[in-house]
């Protein structure tokens, strides 16, 4: 009932909430039990976990930068080609070329047919930038940069005197913001175009959501029961 009243207020019908629930159980995100004529999900061990990995890179006020970087270099062999390709799967890694892809942190102790080396110095260049900040993930960050300006300005200095209001404002900028900050490694600012909006979008959000204070699920349940 409270996520229908929720996803309602954004335009979103209950067809569609029913299918999405449908998806993440099966996919292992929530589990649901009945408690009387309603249905009460929660997040499995899974969901939660993937939940906490990923709060951090939503949530940080600014993005820190890495002392160190580790770059990996693969062979023409098709186990070392495989090795490279596993470890850019995870999303931790940006591929440079074909062979060769970069991270943040210390380089892994466990490869097997990769080169291998750490740096705590590095010269971006700006086909480096280019790579890194490529025109449609930097318009994505100009569209919703207006979004967040648009919706701040629109926004009554003491916030939404509404608890479902307030929560459904929330949902939409988090989902929005972590559509975006979530399809690339974490990246400082020197690794980027000059004119990458990203450190202006996650300061925008972080004024949105102290202005949009998380209600309380008890909150939530009294509003729909007047």
């Amino acid at each position: 009932m409270t996520i229908t009243a929720l996803t309602s207020l954004v335009g979103i019908k209950a067809e569609a909430t029913r299918v999405a629930l449908h998806r993440l159980r099966k996919e292992g995100w929530i589990e649901s039990t009945r408690v009387g004529r309603a249905s009460v999900h929660r997040l499995t061990e899974y969901g939660r976990n993937q939940s906490a990995t990923a709060a951090p890179r939503i949530y940080a006020r600014e993005t820190t930068k890495p002392d160190i970087w580790h770059v990996l270099i693969s062979s023409n062999s098709e186990k070392s080609r495989k090795e490279l390709a596993d470890l850019l799967l995870t999303g931790e890694y940006i591929s440079l070329n074909p062979a060769t892809a970069m991270a943040s942190g210390p380089m892994p102790d466990d490869l097997e047919e990769l080169l291998g080396f750490e740096a705590n110095a590095i010269s971006v260049p700006e086909w480096l930038r280019g790579l890194f900040g490529p025109e449609p993930l930097k318009t994505a960050y100009d569209d919703f940069w207006k979004s967040v300006q648009a919706i701040g300005d629109l926004l009554p200095p003491t916030g939404v005197d509404d608890p479902l209001k307030t929560a459904a404002l929330r949902v939409l900028i988090v989902h929005n913001w972590r559509r975006i900050i979530l399809r690339h490694p974490v990246l400082p600012a020197d690794f980027l175009p000059g004119d990458w909006k990203g450190p202006a979008c996650r300061e925008a959000v972080s004024k949105l959501l102290d202005m949009l204070p998380r209600p309380q699920l008890a909150a939530l349940e009294a509003e729909l029961s007047t």
